[in-house]
């Protein structure tokens, strides 16, 4: 099986939109669970978003065993509704990358989010042909998830689009602005460009600014609802909405986000279980809310849902 789009159509499904990062279900004993994980598919499936990453950063797809990433991807094929995008994670170093975009071609998925490789840092020629032979590696659409320590200049993500039609994307997680635009000055369409940022939707309003209408929601996972009326309100510049959703969420969400390493991570797997639809904890090396985190997130959540 093979992907059933282009990368050209892909690019063009990524150009707007909200992105759903569905969390990796595990059960009480920090196992993988695949119906916990097929019925949180499911019912996120319900609401409208461009595409699902599957395993990704809130996927904890650092933490997953080659079979286990198998069966989440197996399982969001299987589970794919319509022309729902459904869009794999790849990392590590350059072979074990290469090898998981072909697995992700090969399972049916219409792209490839290249998370930034392993550990090490890497100038911009070594970041270069990293990602130039993952590209040649497949067929299928791939995205750079810049970010950490893969952090393109615009020079580098020019001569990557150069020589790889396959190269359909680049998620922004740095919000370095003046290398931000001078990509988008370089390359205007030939790549899309998503607001990748840690809470995106506090970034939103700037990356739109910057012709970017397209991110990824973390929050999506527990409160779609009002994710989604968040982006509506972007989309329609309603100050008065924005302005409120960030006074009486985002900011205060942010703020016990930052309170330790990884938990970007983990406040959402704290939210979906506030929410009724648990997908277990985290797993080592990152670390779960406190009591108190988690009193002060369900106080948020539930100003909002009510």
């Amino acid at each position: 099986m093979a992907g059933r789009i282009g990368p050209d159509e892909l690019k063009q499904k990524l150009s707007s939109g909200l992105l759903s990062f569905p969390l990796t279900d595990f059960d009480q004993s920090g196992e993988f669970d695949p119906r916990g994980f097929r019925a949180r598919l499911d019912w996120l499936a319900q609401y409208p978003t461009s595409g699902q990453f599957i395993a990704g950063g809130a996927g904890e797809f650092f933490s997953l065993s080659q079979e286990e990433f198998r069966q989440t991807l197996r399982i969001a094929v299987e589970a794919r509704q319509g022309d729902r995008l459904v869009i794999s994670a790849s990392g590590y170093g350059t072979r074990t990358a290469s090898d998981l975009a072909v697995e992700a071609e090969s399972s049916g998925a219409d792209g490839v989010l290249l998370l930034p490789p392993y550990l090490t840092e890497a100038s911009q020629q070594g970041l270069f042909d990293h990602i130039l032979a993952i590209c040649r590696s497949t067929r299928i659409g791939i995205i750079v998830y810049n970010r950490a320590n893969c952090r393109l200049t615009a020079e580098t993500l020019a001569k990557l689009a150069e020589n790889c039609p396959n190269l359909v994307g680049l998620k922004d997680g740095q919000g370095d602005t003046e290398e931000f635009l001078r990509m988008r000055g370089k390359l205007g369409d030939r790549v899309v460009f998503i607001n990748g940022m840690p809470t995106a939707e506090i970034h939103a309003q700037s990356y739109y600014g910057m012709g970017v209408p397209t991110y990824s929601s973390a929050i999506f996972n527990f409160i779609p609802e009002a994710a989604l009326a968040f982006y509506d309100a972007v989309m329609r510049r309603d100050v008065p909405a924005i302005d409120a959703f960030m006074r009486d969420f985002l900011l205060p969400y942010s703020k016990i986000r930052s309170r330790q390493p990884g938990y970007a991570v983990s406040i959402v797997k704290a939210g979906v279980t506030i929410a009724g639809r648990s997908a277990g904890k985290v797993r080592p090396p990152l670390s779960d809310l406190t009591e108190e985190e988690f009193a002060d997130l369900k106080a948020l959540i539930d100003r909002v849902r009510h």
